[in-house]
């Protein structure tokens, strides 16, 4: 028996005590598992240094995926099945073969039909499974089974955990009709545990009506439409983990991208993936995917909804265009002592063809000297001679040739094109004429034009603009999946440039129509998923809430006949009472009447620096509380509160920033709130809020967004009026 095998002992007589005896057995076979890949010795099985390089990187990702994190429980739940599952719940992904003979041998030897669901896949010395991965099949009957349908589950135990150590189970006898039907105390629990440091998975406590969504096939593009706190970023992250489990090889050489909409909400998820033990999905801004020029001006809201708008799709396309030329005179080619000749009208009837086609544009470009050179061939061999291919290669390298081919077809720089475009009121009146009216056109243009592309005065919009002119030039290499979060938020330009990058491969599109905060934000998901050139794909709605309070979503729902009459108002699974504290700091209550808990925010005078130590103070409440803190306000007033906070002695990080023990309160801009979650939220100022944005609707949607980033408690202090949606 390897030295690292524990020896075999009596099991604990004590339920409890006998799942902690195999946590600590699993835990001692991953930690084997770990070992035996860093014993690999590769020296004598690469045949050199790249191959050595490659093979070096797979078994350090194997290594980290193999890590055990010491306050994340290995397993989360057991499922005793009435009989052995078969082995169509055994197939497929790295656990297969493990249900597989799990279903063989009893499960490992601790009953038929016994499997313990965890993060992934452990198995002893012998390759029984001791864990079986949550993606693999047969785990899908923890997520699924219900009294209705069983699954053929005789039980269902869930495991508490804190820290590490396992400390509770709960058991669920799905074929016992006595038993009533109720909400998981654990599940609940897990669901509520305070929130430190970055956004943490749910495995555990994954609903059926998610798991549908995580375990969609691969081959088709999801939408998710999720009400905040019902874990649709959690949806679309599972569902990455899940695709690189069941489709491995395929993802591992076309690639995977999960795009957030700004940096910070990056920061926060990104711990996400590689908890579930996958190292090799990239992530990205829209921004950073079309990052080309250097970014040195802003949009008026107008001139971006412009150049966001589809249509600047065609514009581009002409401009592209707009050099190709048809033919007024013959190309000669002189080979030797012959001279040949193609006529005007033959090069006329190449470009035509080739204009007809619809192909990139480079690539039409590369085409033509080879189709001017095969003319010349065909006349080579009407005059009796035999050319092969060499000959025409030679011809298209021809002076004569390259020249023709440059004149009627030229090359094209995109960044310069669009500085063209974006510079020059006749060439975007030419290109544009028939798709923009000459306002928008005016408004699209530059204020000052741009002199070269290092100093022109590119915005995000223009990048995304130039991002769309390169694809017309050269097609865009397309990723075998794509998670777009947040996707409300993209005009129809930036949808094309995310599904460019996806064309061959599939999607998982999660937004909120409520929560569109941009002036050209979609206000149907058909439209959306158009633009991003996956029409009729499959829109789930997630209208269950898991994360934010019953209380606070109720009072934030108000604002949904003014920002999407359309959609049903979301429910929550928490119901707890004294969640939500709306407070008016005008100076009319006595300092005596304040809550005991914040007496140093009683009410003051209704001025800005009252309402400023109104919400310090309340800051400092909600630390007393165990959890992470966001302090949330209109971008205008953060560097105030900033002051505010340092002056009271009060640390605190910026967005993105991962929260622990120490510091974990954030100052949060409106602007960057959007994804985040925090166990107390500190919401300064709505009116403040709905004011900093360049519409009424814009501003109530990202009043939305603030009133339930909170997880367990939303404390509201204001000096203005309410907006008139909130009732």
């Amino acid at each position: 028996m390897p030295a690292h095998t524990p020896a075999p002992t009596t099991p604990p007589a004590n339920p409890l005590d006998r799942e902690r005896a195999h946590l600590a057995s699993s835990r001692a076979a991953l930690r084997a598992m770990r070992e035996d890949v860093e014993a690999l010795d590769i020296k004598d099985v690469t045949g050199n240094w790249v191959n050595a390089a490659i093979l070096a990187r797979e078994i350090d990702n194997r290594i980290k995926a193999l890590a055990d994190l010491a306050d994340t429980p290995l397993f989360f739940g057991r499922l005793d099945f009435l009989h052995a599952p078969g082995a169509e719940l055994a197939e497929g992904g790295e656990a297969g073969g493990a249900a597989r003979s799990a279903s063989d041998k009893g499960g490992g030897g601790r009953g038929a039909g016994r499997f313990y669901i965890g993060r992934r896949h452990v198995h002893d010395t012998d390759g029984d499974p001791m864990v079986i991965d949550w993606r693999a099949p047969v785990s899908q009957c923890f997520y699924r089974a219900s009294k209705k349908d069983p699954m053929d589950i005789g039980l269902r135990r869930r495991f508490g955990y804190t820290g590490g150590e396992l400390t509770a189970y709960e058991d669920e006898h799905l074929t016992d009709p006595e038993e009533s039907t109720g909400t998981s105390a654990l599940l609940a629990a897990e669901i509520e545990r305070p929130r430190v440091g970055p956004m943490r998975d749910i495995v555990a406590t994954i609903q059926p009506e998610q798991d549908e969504i995580v375990r969609a096939d691969v081959h088709g593009t999801v939408c998710v439409q999720g009400a905040p706190g019902t874990g649709k970023t959690a949806v679309g992250l599972h569902r990455v983990a899940y695709l690189l489990y069941a489709h491995r090889e395929r993802l591992a050489r076309t690639g995977t991208l999960v795009i957030g909409p700004n940096r910070s909400f990056l920061h926060y998820i990104e711990q996400v993936l590689p908890a579930l033990g996958e190292l090799d999905v990239a992530q990205a801004t829209v921004e950073e995917l079309v990052a080309h020029v250097p970014l040195r001006g802003t949009d008026t809201a107008e001139a971006a909804r412009l150049k966001g708008d589809a249509r600047m799709a065609e514009v581009l396309r002409r401009a592209v265009r707009s050099g190709i030329t048809l033919p007024t005179e013959g190309c000669v080619v002189v080979r030797g002592s012959r001279r040949w000749r193609v006529a005007s009208y033959e090069l006329e009837e190449i470009v035509r063809e080739l204009m007809d086609r619809g192909i990139r544009y480079g690539a039409a470009q590369a085409a033509l000297p080879q189709r001017i050179a095969h003319a010349v061939l065909v006349k080579m061999e009407q005059a009796g001679e035999a050319p092969d291919d060499r000959v025409q290669d030679a011809v298209a390298r021809n002076p004569a040739v390259k020249a023709t081919a440059k004149a009627l077809w030229p090359p094209v720089d995109p960044a310069k094109l669009v500085l063209r475009l974006l510079s020059e009121p006749e060439f975007l009146a030419q290109c544009a004429d028939g798709l923009l009216t000459p306002e928008e056109q005016a408004a699209v243009l530059w204020p000052k034009p741009g002199r070269g592309v290092k100093t022109a005065p590119w915005t995000p919009a223009d990048a995304v603009l130039v991002d769309e002119t390169r694809d017309l030039v050269e097609r865009t290499s397309s990723l075998g999946h794509v998670v777009l979060d947040e996707a409300q938020d993209l005009s129809p330009m930036q949808y094309r440039a995310v599904g460019r990058r996806c064309t061959t491969g599939s999607a998982t599109v999660l937004g909120d129509i409520a929560q569109g905060t941009t002036p050209w934000s979609t206000d149907s998901w058909a439209t959306a998923l158009h633009h991003l050139g996956k029409p009729g794909s499959r829109v789930e709605e997630l209208t269950t809430g898991f994360r934010v309070p019953g209380e606070v979503i109720d009072y934030a729902s108000r604002l949904l006949p003014a920002i999407a009459p359309d959609l049903a108002p979301a429910t929550s699974i928490r119901t707890a009472a004294d969640t939500l504290t709306i407070r008016r700091v005008d100076g009319s209550a006595a300092p005596e009447e304040a809550d005991a808990l914040d007496a140093a925010s009683a009410l003051a005078p209704a001025t800005p620096p009252a309402l400023t130590d109104a919400v310090v103070a309340a800051a400092q409440a909600a630390l007393r509380n165990e959890g992470s803190i966001g302090l949330i306000a209109a971008d205008a007033r953060v560097p105030v509160l900033g002051a505010a906070l340092a002056a009271a002695g009060l640390p605190y990080l910026d967005p993105g920033t991962e929260t622990n023990a120490e510091s974990r309160l954030t100052l949060v801009p409106a602007s960057l709130a959007k994804g985040l979650e925090y166990d107390y939220v500190v919401l300064d100022e709505p009116a403040a809020i709905v004011d900093g944005e360049a519409d009424l609707r814009t501003g109530l949607r990202r009043l939305y967004v603030c009133l339930t980033r909170a997880v367990s408690g939303l404390n509201v202090l204001h000096t203005r009026p309410l907006p008139e949606a909130l009732g």
